[in-house]
C-alpha cells in the first residue's frame, strides 16, 4: 500500500509540474486580437486638435469676399472704411432667418417695416462722411444698429436716433453686447436731430425725408458733412452730400438710391 501511495504521489507531482508549465507558456504567448479590436499603430493614431475658441469668427472670410467683390471693385477707395466693413460682424445685426444672406449685397428686413441697408451703400455713405478720429457723428435712423457700429469703429463719439422704440432698445442692447460703448442711442423723431450734443462734424441719415431737414443742417458744425437720401417714399431718391462752410451750404448729387421713408410728426 505504501508503494502505491508513492507512485501516485510521483505521478501527481509530475502532472502538477506539467500544468504549471502550460499555464506559464499560455500567459507569455502573444494574443491575436480579433480584427474589430485591433489597436491602431502609434504613428496612425489621430492627434487631438485645439477646438475653435468661442470668439472665432466663422464669417471672417465671407466679409473679406464681400469687401473685395462689392466694394473694392466699385468706387469705395477709403482704406479705413474698407477695413471697418471687413471687421464689423453684419451677421449680428440681421434676424436669424436671414443669416445666410447677412453678407449678400442687398438690404434685409429687420421688422417694423424697416431694413438693414445694402453693405455697399453703408460703405458709400460712410466714405462720403470723410470721418476723422475725434469727429462727433449723428445718425438718424438707428434701425438694427449696424451703421452705428461702423461709425463707432471710425470715431469716438456716435449719437444715433431711432423713432421706433422696439428697434431703439434692441439696437442699444446689441451695440452694448458687442462692445460699442461709444454709441449713445435715443428713441425720438430723428427729423429734429439730437440738439443736446450738437454741433456735429458729420450727420448721416439712413431713411429718406422728402426734403432736407433744416434742423439737421443747423446742427452741422462749420465744415461738417451731411449725407442724406432725399425723395418721395416708395420711389427712387437722390443721395446728397451736403457740406457747411460758414453760412454757405454746398450740395453734391451723388447717386440714386431707395430707402425706407423718414417718419415722424414733422
Amino acid at each position: 500500500m505504501k508503494k502505491g501511495y508513492s507512485i501516485a504521489a510521483v505521478v501527481g507531482l509530475v502532472g502538477l509540474s506539467i500544468l504549471l508549465v502550460i499555464i506559464v507558456l499560455v500567459a507569455c504567448a502573444p494574443v491575436k486580437l480579433p480584427t474589430w479590436t485591433k489597436s491602431v499603430p502609434t504613428e496612425a493614431m489621430p492627434t487631438l486638435e485645439a477646438s475653435p475658441t468661442a470668439t472665432a469668427d466663422p464669417y471672417s472670410e465671407v466679409r473679406k469676399k464681400m469687401v473685395r467683390d462689392t466694394m473694392r471693385r466699385r468706387d469705395i477707395t477709403d482704406e479705413q472704411v474698407l477695413a471697418v466693413m471687413e471687421k464689423v460682424p453684419r451677421h449680428e445685426f440681421v434676424p436669424e432667418e436671414y443669416l445666410n444672406q447677412a453678407y449678400a449685397d442687398h438690404p434685409l428686413p429687420i421688422g417694423y417695416g424697416q431694413t438693414i441697408s445694402q453693405p455697399y451703400i453703408v460703405a458709400l455713405m460712410t466714405q462720403l462722411l470723410k470721418l476723422k478720429q475725434g469727429d462727433k457723428v449723428l445718425e438718424v435712423g438707428t434701425g438694427s444698429g449696424y451703421q452705428a457700429a461702423v461709425l463707432a469703429e471710425l470715431t469716438d463719439e456716435v449719437y444715433t436716433v431711432e423713432i421706433i422704440e422696439e428697434l431703439a432698445e434692441q439696437a442699444e442692447e446689441r451695440l452694448e453686447r458687442l462692445g460699442y460703448t461709444n454709441v449713445k442711442v435715443q428713441q425720438a423723431d430723428g427729423y429734429y436731430g439730437w440738439e443736446e450734443y450738437a454741433p456735429y462734424d458729420a450727420i448721416i441719415v439712413t431713411c429718406a425725408p422728402d426734403h432736407v431737414p433744416q434742423p439737421l443742417v443747423e446742427q452741422l458744425a462749420d465744415g461738417g458733412r451731411l449725407v442724406v437720401p432725399v425723395g418721395p417714399p416708395g420711389s427712387y431718391q437722390t443721395l446728397w452730400q451736403i457740406t457747411r462752410q460758414g453760412d454757405e451750404i454746398i450740395s453734391k448729387n451723388v447717386t440714386g438710391v431707395i430707402f425706407v421713408p423718414l417718419t415722424g410728426g414733422h
